[in-house]
């Protein structure tokens, strides 16, 4: 059997011997060049695993062979050998399509976990599916939105640069990050998902990082942090725009310099990870009011995965009713949509999009008689519907506007409400609101002041449509 084929392409002759001897000791073989035009020759005329080239050549720029491997056709993988501090040629470089970077000076075992984790994606049997391929996709729907989703995801998913997927909550941030892990050369490796907006201030640092035993009172024994968790695969830092300042400073060295330090320890471990961030919020206007670094948005943001809510392809309102009944089945008979149950789903705004969708078809569920849910057992919000009188008038990408819900009437005391569910949803929301402004809108002193964990209160303003006010 051929072993692999790398080209090295450097004009440093100590290092560009360096590499040889590195690659051909794990049994690959190896081509080097000196220049970019000899490079362009030797990939012109051989296949191989891995390109390998440092960005400063004698006759241009790695940046040009990064852009013309990508485009070749021939799926290699490219990386790249930036100098020592020059984080932001590693950035550009991913973005015109690199694979993965190594900083110089060279670190041989930095260096061996890159080369094996692109002959992953260069073998025959590891490689991505896709787009269309038999493979399932986690993410439900023929809408042309929702295809070419699919298609960006097949290609980001062979590159080790990070992404940053933007989207309304609900709308399936931490299932696309699911997919581009699986159809990833990580996919073996560990995929963790870590709430950012969940985790108390005073504990991120040892979440994150780790400690050693008697790092502090109540560390009876070494932990891992997230990072060692998901070493060789994928880490997912969801609603990353609620990390504290302090801990954007150390997840930026983190990602650049590819070592951590448990709390407690002495020396700094290499951590192979890659890194997908998410939030519903605009991370451009956090830079600049001030609430997010902009070095560290620079390093997410290297590419964006925008996710459409799911108002903008109610095409796929179909399918996704029909997956979650026969989920929320759990094997046995799927309920059925009664008359004008579609109809009225597509005039719905959505504002919590699927993941509202699965908790509207969840609850009509306990209220359907014999299987059927019917319009009235999906107890929309009235106000966010448009009128349905037949499945032929209703326009399919009619969508009602949001609109705000009326503060609670005050009750006598022997008055009843015409509608408690309405009235209850009224009080509970003006509730939220008031405990909200009482703590300028910090979710967790709110959580607290109520009684309730972050995640319910997360949970009920979800529900209730309560957005966090512009700054």
């Amino acid at each position: 059997m051929t072993s692999p084929r790398i080209l090295v392409v450097d004009d440093e002759a100590d290092l560009r011997e360096l590499l040889d001897i590195t690659l051909v000791r794990m049994g690959l073989d190896v081509d080097c060049a000196e220049t970019l035009g000899q490079a362009r020759a030797l990939f012109a005329a051989n296949e191989y695993a891995l390109v390998l080239t440092d960005m400063r050549l004698p006759d241009g720029l790695g940046l040009e062979l990064v852009r013309e491997v990508a485009a070749s056709g021939k799926g290699t993988p490219i990386a790249v050998v930036t100098a020592y501090g020059s984080a932001d040629n590693a950035v550009v470089a991913l973005k015109a399509g690199a694979f993965d970077y190594v900083s110089k000076p060279v670190v041989l075992d930095d260096l061996r976990v890159m080369v094996r984790s692109a002959l992953r994606l260069s073998s025959p049997g590891s490689a991505p599916p896709a787009a269309g391929a038999a493979a399932p996709s986690r993410l439900i729907g023929a809408s042309a939105a929702m295809q070419a989703l699919r298609a960006q995801i097949a290609r980001l998913a062979r590159s080790m640069a990070p992404i940053a997927i933007t989207g309304e909550s609900g709308s399936g941030k931490e299932l696309a990050a699911r997919e581009i892990h699986a159809q990833s050369s990580r996919a073996a490796r560990a995929f963790i998902a870590v709430n950012c907006g969940a985790i108390p201030e005073a504990l991120m640092e040892a979440e994150f990082f780790g400690y050693r035993k008697g790092a502090f009172t109540g560390a009876a024994d070494e932990r891992d942090g997230f990072f060692q968790a998901a070493n060789g695969g994928t880490l997912m830092l969801d609603e990353v725009a609620d990390l504290p300042l302090a801990m954007q400073v150390k997840l930026l060295r983190a990602i650049q310099e590819r070592r951590v330090r448990k709390i407690g320890a002495t020396a700094e471990e290499p951590v192979d990870v890659r890194i997908i961030s998410a939030t519903h919020q605009d991370l451009a206007h956090c830079v600049e009011t001030g609430k997010f670094r902009q070095d560290l948005f620079y390093r997410l943001n290297v590419i964006e995965l925008a996710l459409p809510p799911l108002r903008e392809r109610l095409a796929d309102l179909g399918v996704l009713t029909d997956a979650i009944l026969a989920r929320l089945a759990g094997g046995g008979p799927k309920a059925a949509l009664g008359a004008q149950v579609l109809d009225t789903l597509c005039a719905y705004s959505f504002p919590g999009n699927v993941r509202e969708l699965e908790n509207v078809l969840e609850r009509a569920l306990a209220f359907a008689n014999d299987g059927v849910i019917e319009v009235a057992d999906l107890s929309l919000k009235s106000a966010r519907v448009a009128e349905v009188s037949a499945p032929a008038e209703v326009a399919p990408n009619q969508v009602a506007a949001p609109a705000p819900a009326p503060a609670p009437a005050t009750l006598g005391p022997d008055a009843l409400p015409n509608n408690l569910p309405d009235y209850l949803v009224q009080v509970e929301r003006d509730i939220i609101l008031r405990a909200l402004a009482q703590t300028q809108f910090n979710r967790t002193q709110a959580a607290q002041l109520l009684g309730i964990s972050f995640r319910q209160l997360r949970y009920q303003m979800q529900k209730l449509d309560i957005q966090e006010p512009e700054q």
